[in-house]
């Protein structure tokens, strides 16, 4: 779909959107169509249940004296409350509604609107949500039928100041790539992706300045990351940690910024395996990986003024002749030993071994981990709000205010001595399991905590927001991509300089 900008004018073809306010007001581009159209719009709202609220759309096809499809009117509720997730949200329905439709071109005309977002800038985050929700997986789809294919193939946004509209919306197209990068990698089956490939789709961020190095088997094997190669050694697919540094303020002597994530391509859960339904999910349990390629493509394209270094560990979790078994003793890299317990508790393996390299070789200001954990977190808060745990407050309120403004929810959960308590091991210096089911989330946590030592750092556990098994509004059902601008944001607001 080509997205475009120009000054407000009336299309000779397709549909033409227009924004209604709460209680049926009309924008002055509505009210100029209704003039046009002898009162059809007027007459479409008075005729149905549309009143103007956010979300509302509603269609008058074939508008007489108008050489047009149809009219599509959209509620923007509350002036006061038109801000920038709104028209993201906007957009998103846009494209869905129009699909839906069959359409092949449209145009929406976006007023100015006192007590609204500035029309350049809703004009951007329209494009923004149209270009989100209008993402679909559909390389191996070879025999769809025609009418199941999206239609829309041109959307202009039309408002005034539509040089500022362009400009402000290169910076989201550029996070809008991330985004579909990490889409596209959580998306792919694991016969696609597994750890050597997932490496080489890193490496193509070469291309827009990101300097890109992959660690096989062997170098961590020297660097001591038994926690990391146990977790592989089941698979016929070497793991590897790939690290990837942004320098886009190459003057500053300030420590980079850290962003890490756990990287399975597929999870059967070793020798402690998991049950056969819906083991096919496992393939985006390298979903936090994911979102840091994600994060370093966003950051990279939009030249994001800050460092920035991304790592990410990748192996493939398989019940082989020589998997890890439970009750094995590993050392990682920290020095310390863990009891494996349960092999499907792999994931904080991995991070363990790469947090502590991160924060031994970059001395980085912090550390955030994305990673696809526990089912427990599920459980705990469902699949509207990522679990949030860290050991700095400043910290985590800037993540919390940063998800906040994209829609990408986060909710801190505790940590505490207790909890910590669970997962002392008789036999080695740490297990990989609490006590028992509850807390799982917190205990796993716990775990990971061990291997910080006192940089400012927060896990987010994604494993409920990774995947989504319905659309909303600039989601559509599958990847989500969560994390990618919930983090691009954090680092805009607080580290570019």
């Amino acid at each position: 779909m080509k997205i475009t900008f120009g000054e407000l004018a009336l299309p000779k073809s397709g549909t033409v959107v227009v924004g209604v306010l709460e209680d049926g007001v009309l924008t002055p581009a509505a009210a100029a169509l209704d003039t046009a159209t002898d009162g059809a719009l007027r007459r479409a709202i008075a005729a149905s249940r549309f009143t103007g609220k956010k979300d509302e759309l509603l269609a008058i096809l074939a508008p007489a004296k108008l050489p047009l499809k149809r009219i599509l009117l959209a509620g923007l509720g509350k002036a006061s409350a038109i801000d920038a997730a709104q028209m993201q949200g906007l957009g998103g329905a846009i494209v869905a509604n129009l699909n839906s439709a069959g359409e092949t071109e449209a145009a929406v005309q976006l007023d100015a609107i006192e007590g609204a977002i500035d029309p350049g800038d809703g004009a951007a985050n329209l494009a923004f949500g149209a270009r989100l929700r209008s993402y679909r997986f559909d390389r191996y789809r070879t025999t769809e039928k025609p009418e199941k294919k999206p239609t829309l193939a041109k959307l202009a946004i039309l408002s005034p100041g539509a040089a500022a509209a362009k400009r402000a919306y290169a910076r989201l197209d550029k996070v809008a790539d991330g985004i579909v990068f990490t889409r596209d990698l959580v998306s792919e089956p694991a016969n696609v992706i597994y750890p050597e490939t997932l490496a080489e789709q890193a490496k193509s961020l070469a291309a827009l300045g990101v300097t890109v190095e992959v660690l096989d088997e062997k170098k961590m094997a020297k660097l001591g990351m038994g926690a990391l190669l146990g977790v592989g050694q089941g698979s016929a697919r070497p793991p590897r940690l790939v690290v990837m540094q942004w320098k886009g303020n190459p003057k500053s002597k300030e420590a980079p910024l850290a962003f890490c994530g756990k990287g399975v391509t597929f999870d059967t859960g070793g020798i402690s395996i998991k049950p056969a339904a819906g083991m096919e999910d496992m393939k985006w349990d390298m979903g936090g990986a994911g979102v840091v390629m994600g994060l370093m493509k966003a950051l990279a394209g939009r030249k994001a003024k800050v460092n920035a270094v991304g790592l990410v560990g990748l192996v493939e979790n398989m019940p082989g002749a020589n998997a890890q078994r439970p009750g094995d003793i590993v050392k990682s890299m920290s020095g310390q030993t863990i009891e494996v317990l349960n092999t499907d508790a792999e994931g904080r393996l991995v991070l363990a071994d790469v947090l502590w390299y991160c924060q031994d070789r970059f001395k980085p200001r912090f550390m955030i981990d994305l990673a696809t954990l526990t089912g427990a977190i599920i459980v705990a808060l469902g699949t509207d709000y990522a679990g949030l745990f860290s050991n700095d407050e400043p910290l985590t309120q800037k993540l919390v205010a940063a998800g906040k403004a994209v829609g990408e929810k986060l909710w801190q959960m505790p940590l505490g001595d207790s909890y910590d308590r669970q997962i002392d091991s008789d036999a080695a210096d740490v297990k990989n399991i609490g006590g028992g089911r509850e807390g799982g989330s917190i205990t796993a946590a716990q775990f990971i905590q061990r291997f910080v030592n006192k940089v400012p750092w927060a896990h987010l556990d994604i494993a409920g927001v990774t995947w989504s098994k319905k659309d909303s509004a600039t989601v559509p059902k599958g990847a989500t991509a969560f994390g990618v601008r919930l983090l691009d944001r954090f680092v805009a607001d607080n580290y570019e300089s």
